[in-house]
């Protein structure tokens, strides 16, 4: 079972994650643990105050170190004691798998003008999920949360579901469809409703190679793509130099018509 732990001054905003949907029956049904930790209740002073004036100047308060220590302190030992913070690399769907590989993660939610310096001594890592602002680490950690948790044993109905997902293959997920057939002039594609199971898995690929050629591109470079893949790109109009640039393998050698034998009929004589 992997134990999630946030410290957070601001328990209240990850609770609904915690303990709702999915994530909320994997609780109940033993898969995952959540862990919700009050950064207050490690202050030294009466009045649980965290943060104090910046050294230096300037406008905002810093979290203290000594108290994200003592919080640390509290906790059972962790596999990795994560900091979200702008300044660490992108969390990724490759990360999210690392992550749901371990057994305790915890997590640094920041607020104010975030975390005394000294503190990233006593993480293992910084992650980002993204280049903008927020007020505080709360919603990036749900975030992580919620693309770790998924990928637990049990945790969604399917298992195999999450590989086709977006990110999962390096891809774009494919368009996918429900009832009804038709919508305001907007049918579903013919193939999905033919029953060829085979037709059906070759579209959806390209598919997946159509949405992520026009629309994230640069995630094509570290796709894993196969000889089908770049046949389907070349006549989707990307170059071949292009396709080099992405170490995209050769396609597929054309296949060669059989020969067929000329098989000579003798007449015999009645």
């Amino acid at each position: 079972m992997l134990t999630f732990s946030f410290l957070t001054l601001f328990p209240e905003l990850l609770a609904p994650f915690a303990g709702e949907a999915i994530i909320g029956r994997a609780r109940q049904r033993g898969l995952l643990d959540v862990n919700l930790v009050q950064l207050r209740d490690f202050s030294d002073n009466r009045h649980h105050k965290v943060d104090d004036t910046p050294y230096g100047g300037g406008a905002g308060m810093v979290i203290r170190v000594d108290v994200a220590e003592r919080a640390l302190s509290s906790l059972p030992p962790a596999d990795e004691v994560i900091l979200l913070s702008p300044a660490g690399p992108p969390f990724t769907q490759a990360v999210a798998e690392e992550l749901a590989g371990k057994s305790h993660l915890v997590f640094l939610c920041g607020r104010y003008e975030g975390f005394d310096a000294r503190t990233e001594g006593l993480v293992t890592r910084e992650l980002s999920i993204g280049d903008f602002v927020m007020m505080g680490g709360e919603a990036a950690a749900a975030c992580v949360l919620e693309a770790v948790a998924r990928l637990l044993p049990g945790v969604i109905g399917d298992p195999e579901s999450h590989r086709t997902d977006s990110f999962s293959s390096g891809l774009l997920d494919y368009p996918e469809y429900t009832r009804p057939p038709e919508w305001r002039g907007q049918g579903v594609p013919e193939v999905l409703r033919g029953g060829n199971h085979g037709a059906v898995a070759l579209w959806r690929r390209e598919q997946a190679l159509r949405r992520t050629l026009e629309r994230r591109p640069d995630l094509l470079m570290a796709a894993r793509l196969t000889p089908q893949d770049t046949l389907t790109l070349l006549a989707l109009g990307v170059a071949a130099q292009q396709l080099q640039a992405w170490n995209a393998p050769p396609p597929p050698a054309p296949r060669r018509a059989r020969r067929r034998k000329n098989i000579v009929v003798s007449e015999q004589p009645e």
